[in-house]
């Protein structure tokens, strides 16, 4: 077999990264929600991240918020996903997607009855794992954080709480 009239070469394997579900689990993120990280920005040379996020029935997920410096996508894959978006709150299906530029107010939580799952991809690939690990270990632990922590906490992943 011949590529672009020459002989067929095998690339070098290390260009492939494969992160399988039983090496990548999903791990708990408190009572009504747990993640993946897919594939960190640590994976992708931050080009992108990719997470994959389910969360319970009649839960609330991330209030309306934005960042500044990356963009985030939402594919839902299963169950109904509200997204808050140009000021209220919507419910989306399977299938459906919203981008969110840097800048875009959103937010996500469960208003159905079953489990939602969906993916989300933010790019470029900072190291937002980072943020998911910190609340979910606070929520394990039970912690709350004083406003001046709350503040920082947010700053450092460049998250904005609004109204909503």
């Amino acid at each position: 077999m011949s590529c672009q009239g020459g002989p067929m070469s095998h690339l070098d394997p290390a260009l492939v990264d494969v992160r399988t579900l039983a090496d990548h689990p999903l791990i708990s993120n408190g009572p009504t929600s747990k993640l993946r990280m897919v594939a960190p920005g640590a994976a992708t040379a931050g080009r992108y991240g990719l997470l994959e996020y389910h969360v319970a029935p009649n839960s609330p997920g991330a209030g309306p918020h934005f960042h500044t410096t990356f963009s985030e996508s939402f594919f839902v894959l299963t169950g109904q996903l509200t997204v808050f978006h140009a000021g209220q709150w919507l419910p989306f299906g399977p299938g459906d997607y919203a981008l969110v530029h840097e800048g875009g107010a959103h937010g996500f939580r469960n208003d159905g009855d079953e489990w939602t799952s969906f993916l989300i991809l933010f790019a470029p690939g900072i190291a937002r794992e980072n943020f998911f690990t910190e609340v979910a270990e606070l929520r394990r632990s039970g912690r709350t954080l004083s406003p001046e922590e709350m503040t920082a906490f947010y700053a450092r992943h460049d998250q904005v709480m609004v109204d909503g």
